[in-house]
């Protein structure tokens, strides 16, 4: 007779061991160095230099710009960022760059934003892993 459930253990255990691998291994298709020039032309006056969210227009803006270095933009997955950069984020002054901007330029965008702030989806569910300074 099958029994599954000797089956779940094995299973969930190879599912916790894989899940670092999958979650750091995110790899960031682009080239940064094309993403600076892109950001600093389209991005730094809201995003502001270090991505900080603290750009010149922001003295203009009811909506504050994205802060990268936020525990809740470092734990956003590439796919979260890129779906926000091609379309724009709902209520906000955060307008989409896929009528601007092609893909491959996008991702280099966020190639870009990665470097200055890395993905850590851990610092969500546990600050103090976060360094801060």
């Amino acid at each position: 007779m099958h029994q599954p459930h000797k089956y779940l253990g094995f299973l969930s255990f190879i599912l916790i061991m894989a899940w670092p691998i999958l979650v750091f291994s995110q790899e960031v298709p682009g080239n940064p160095r094309n993403g600076q020039v892109l950001f600093e032309k389209h991005c730094v006056n809201c995003h502001g230099p270090k991505g900080a969210g603290d750009g010149p227009d922001t003295q203009f803006l009811l909506v504050q710009p994205a802060n990268f270095h936020s525990l809740e933009s470092r734990s956003k997955t590439d796919w979260e960022l890129m779906t926000v950069i091609t379309y724009g984020a709902v209520f906000s002054p955060m307008h989409g760059w896929s009528e601007r901007l092609t893909e491959d330029e996008r991702w280099d965008v966020l190639r870009y934003i990665r470097i200055l702030a890395p993905f850590n989806p851990i610092a969500k569910l546990h600050p103090s892993t976060e360094r801060h300074g």
